[in-house]
């Protein structure tokens, strides 16, 4: 009920309504609004710009509040305390290690011969309860001569408990699928599918405004596949003229990306970023059409029902190459804690010097944590996988 120091004539109330059909019983989202009347005018319906062109569109701008300027740069926006996690810290049966590290001499038939992999945890001086929302999957078949590394970025109140059942079941889905051996694309995609109507099946966690982005990297024999949702990625590191390159693989999925946009508009969405006090402004974000929520980063995602109804999807994007034994040298797997700061070339300058996958881990995650410290007041949730290829640097 509103406060009693306002007459029920100063405010109004807005429903709005979204089918989210990612289960196989559509489901409705319904946010109610009260908005006080004083000083409010009327939106318009048209989502960007006069009648839907890209012009700028006056109410398609948000002064960021304190909380919101010091993680303007990370993938959802707000001023809640625990929109980093700390919702979920009593939940049982979903292990969340503030950090997870592996490193793995592989005895596959594929060209991977070692790889390592971390999840750290970041920092939010305004949450002492926060989670690692990150997590990481690192698992081989040897049926197949296959390896899957994969890194998960959660975001939201209970992204941590997103991107934990993904890791705990997204592997194994995968290898069970009746087309794994045949069609890695459509094993892959199904099982994506299928985990995540697990997830926004699971009452303990609530998807409306939470998910998780996912980057793998599939590796059979000399075959390289990439499978892409959100701004997560993977880079190679190729050999040339005795020095390493860096070259993309799979490609983010930003709000403001060519066709990406377009999408999100003709569902009724928005497209912009938040304005703040110090000239500095965050990346675009996805808005409903009527209302300053959810503020995600990003175009693709698992879970967040919320945005799924402003054009947001959760199709994987696919890539895939042949890799080359005279010059493929280095996979790289990162959630946005490494790529916010440090970009592809740097990555592959970085760990050119270190010995192994491990060395060269642990050296980027420290140069993405100096970073994000010396940029802004929080530090990120980090994983990085990383994977030498065809005996590289092994007789070092």
């Amino acid at each position: 009920s509103p406060s009693p120091t306002f007459s029920e004539q100063s405010f109004k109330t807005r429903i709005f309504i979204g089918i989210t059909s990612l289960l196989p019983t559509p489901s409705l989202t319904i946010i109610i609004v009260r908005t006080k009347m004083s000083d409010s005018k009327p939106h318009s319906a048209v989502p960007s710009g006069e009648n839907g062109s890209d012009a700028p569109n006056p109410r398609d701008k948000k002064k960021g509040g304190i909380i919101s300027k010091i993680r303007r740069r990370l993938t959802v926006q707000g001023d809640s305390e625990t929109i980093d996690g700390g919702a979920l810290s009593e939940l049982k049966g979903l292990k969340r290690p503030t950090e997870q590290t592996e490193d793995h001499h592989l005895h596959l038939r594929c060209a991977v011969t070692e790889y390592s992999g971390v999840s750290k945890k970041g920092h939010a001086p305004y949450n002492p309860r926060k989670k690692n929302q990150d997590a990481l999957i690192m698992a081989d078949d040897p049926a197949t001569n296959t390896l899957i590394l994969c890194v998960l970025d959660g975001h939201g109140e209970h992204g941590d408990g997103v991107s934990a059942q993904f890791r705990d079941q997204l592997a194994m889905e995968m290898m069970s699928h009746p087309c794994w051996a045949t069609d890695i694309k459509k094993a892959s995609a199904d099982a994506i599918a299928k985990v995540e109507h697990q997830v926004i099946r699971n009452f303990r966690i609530d998807t409306e405004f939470s998910g998780t982005t996912l980057s793998m990297a599939i590796i059979r024999g000399n075959k390289l596949i990439g499978v892409n949702i959100g701004d997560s990625r993977v880079i190679l590191g190729l050999e040339k003229d005795g020095k390493l390159v860096a070259e993309e693989f799979t490609h983010d999925h930003k709000p403001d990306s060519p066709g990406e946009k377009e999408r999100i508009l003709a569902a009724g969405g928005r497209v912009f970023a938040v304005e703040y006090d110090d000239g500095i402004d965050g990346p675009p974000r996805v808005w409903l059409g009527h209302m300053d929520v959810p503020g995600l980063a990003m175009s693709r995602s698992l879970g967040d029902a919320v945005a799924h109804t402003a054009g947001v999807i959760s199709d994987p994007e696919f890539t895939e190459k042949e890799l080359d034994e005279s010059s493929d040298r280095v996979i790289v797997v990162a959630t946005d804690g490494l790529w916010e700061f440090v970009d592809n070339d740097e990555t592959i300058d970085l760990l050119f010097p270190t010995p192994g996958p491990a060395e060269a881990v642990d050296c980027l995650v420290k140069e993405a944590n100096a970073r994000w410290m010396q940029e802004e007041q929080v530090i990120d949730d980090t994983t990085i996988i990383v994977a030498h290829l065809f005996d590289y640097k092994a007789s070092d």
